[in-house]
């Protein structure tokens, strides 16, 4: 069983760095050669942590986190699973525990295959909604809601 433990700000630089290493691995076709925004999104997580209404959950191994989960009650705000623990169901797991808190919609990356994969094999599907992404390239997101 994997054991899940609520995150604190001592977490933050490893969130930040646990989400550029699922990024750059798993959105080069996105994000190609451009600089990670390690500073704003550092700054992110110190906002999320410090937020009350927002639940951040991690897993970590002696090397370090291994998986994520952020949600605020109503939408899963982040998820990501460290390369070398793909497949393992950590991922689902994290998004079934948002779920469970009540999370009914999330924004993804058009171009995030292997997200998308994963939300519509739970039953989610697009709404049909869509923003562009705060970091360039400003690739298109797309929200996905609960059936």
């Amino acid at each position: 069983m994997t054991t899940w433990r609520r995150a604190t700000q001592a977490d933050a630089v490893a969130l930040r760095d646990l989400e550029r290493v699922a990024s750059r691995a798993g959105l080069a076709h996105v994000f190609g050669d451009l600089p990670y925004p390690d500073d704003d999104v550092l700054a992110r997580w110190v906002l999320l942590l410090d937020d009350p209404g927002v639940v951040v959950e991690v897993v970590e191994d002696a090397q370090g986190l291994v998986a994520f989960t952020a949600h605020d009650g109503t939408s899963l705000r982040h998820l990501a699973v460290r390369p070398d623990h793909w497949s393992v169901g950590l991922g689902r797991e994290g998004f079934r525990r948002a779920e469970a808190a009540g999370a009914r919609r999330l924004w993804v990356l058009e171009d995030n295959r292997r997200g998308r994969g994963l939300y519509e094999s739970l039953g989610w599907r697009p709404s049909g909604v869509t923003q562009e992404c705060p970091w360039p390239p400003y690739p298109t997101e797309l929200e996905y809601a609960a059936p």
